[in-house]
């Protein structure tokens, strides 16, 4: 359970950092990767979902087994902006520094599945050794007279 809360720790900060600036840096933004933005609504909506998503990945890593079905659309968040700037990277339709990201967020993908698999295997194991799922012990039947 230590691996997904770091991994997920440290996906939730770096996504904080990455995202949070691009809230007050939109003309750098497009400076630096033309052509402008001409609808606003889908940046800051990109934007908006993105920052939610990084501290849901910051509340799962807080508790990976209580959150462990979340993990799977964290994957899904990773892997599909991932392959969609790759796709489009090959094409020649973006710049370079957005594939970077799309690559980061790619192996994020990957870690986060290994997540899920050893939450869920740590859970496993868990139940194996109890020979149950995990219980409050039940009591005593009373004493027949």
């Amino acid at each position: 359970m230590r691996f997904a809360r770091v991994i997920l720790g440290v996906a939730g900060v770096y996504g904080l950092i990455v995202l949070l600036p691009l809230y007050v840096e939109r003309a750098k933004y497009e400076r630096l990767a033309p052509p402008v933005i001409t609808h606003l609504e889908f940046y800051y909506g990109f934007v908006g979902v993105t920052v939610a998503w990084q501290v849901a990945f910051l509340m799962i890593a807080a508790q990976p087994l209580r959150y462990r079905p979340l993990m799977i659309p964290c994957c899904l968040e990773k892997f599909s902006y991932g392959i969609a700037v790759l796709v489009l990277g090959f094409q020649n339709q973006i710049a370079a520094i957005a594939m970077a990201f799309g690559t980061v967020d790619l192996v994020l993908g990957v870690l986060f599945v290994i997540s899920y698999v050893r939450v869920g295997s740590a859970t496993g194991a868990e139940v194996n050794v109890t020979g149950g799922r995990s219980r409050a012990p039940l009591p005593a039947d009373p004493p027949r007279h």
